[in-house]
């Protein structure tokens, strides 16, 4: 059966740990809702969380990192908002518990997989922003990093493919590549997402499938990156 609604005691206790007291706390529920309990799930403001969250941490670094180069505080960057981190945070919260997930999913163990509390973290922190606005969002964030360790040895530890793709088009003075998802397969339990990594400069997309949208980023970005390494070729 479906985990249990949430109940107004575990919205207020959890607020109270995130230090947000919602005016519409039908937005923290949706930011706590997979895609197999519900159609009002919370991919769309996870979407938007992790670009919140990109944000506030970028600002944290440049704040802390002064004397660090654009190449070194990305990659910094994708060591604070990698998956790992974002799920012991998630875990600090006590948002495993909170997770509202259909049936198969529940039985799965989705309430403890890495990839779902990263993503309701990230939905949470989106939440935040439609809640409050960006200045509650970054405080917010800036909480949770707050005893995490950030130094500029994290540069040595080993680039993501899509850190790697990054860095390679800014030393190349272009633009980001733009990531979306253009399919899922699958029952709600055991999805699949199609993603899309798109570079406007050469007119020329790659795809990569994954379990989760961040797996499928990753595919895609390792895919673009055996593009453009045979230009450089």
């Amino acid at each position: 059966m479906r985990t249990a609604s949430l109940s107004s005691p575990a919205l207020q206790a959890l607020q109270k740990r995130l230090q947000h007291e919602f005016a519409n706390p039908k937005l923290l529920a949706q930011a706590l809702t997979h895609r197999s309990f519900s159609s009002d799930h919370n991919e769309r403001v996870e979407f938007l969380g992790d670009s919140v969250l990109n944000l506030a941490v970028a600002g944290l670094l440049y704040e802390q990192l002064s004397d660090l180069p654009e190449g070194d505080l990305s990659r910094v960057r994708a060591n604070l908002v990698k998956q790992d981190t974002l799920h012991q945070l998630a875990v600090v919260l006590g948002l495993p518990d909170l997770l509202r997930l259909g049936e198969g999913e529940a039985r799965s163990g989705g309430k403890n997989r890495p990839s779902m509390l990263a993503d309701a973290l990230e939905a949470v922190i989106g939440a935040v922003y439609l809640d409050a606005g960006y200045d509650k969002a970054d405080q917010l964030v800036r909480r949770l990093f707050k005893d995490v360790e950030v130094n500029p040895q994290m540069k040595a530890i080993g680039k993501d493919p899509k850190t790697e793709l990054q860095e390679w088009l800014q030393g190349r003075k272009m633009r980001l590549p733009a990531y979306k998802v253009v399919g899922t397969m699958g029952a709600a339990h055991q999805q699949t997402f199609e993603v899309e990594c798109e570079i406007t400069e050469f007119g020329r997309a790659e795809r990569g499938i994954g379990h989760s949208r961040r797996a499928g980023e990753q595919a895609a970005a390792t895919a673009m990156l055996l593009y453009v390494k045979t230009l450089a070729a």
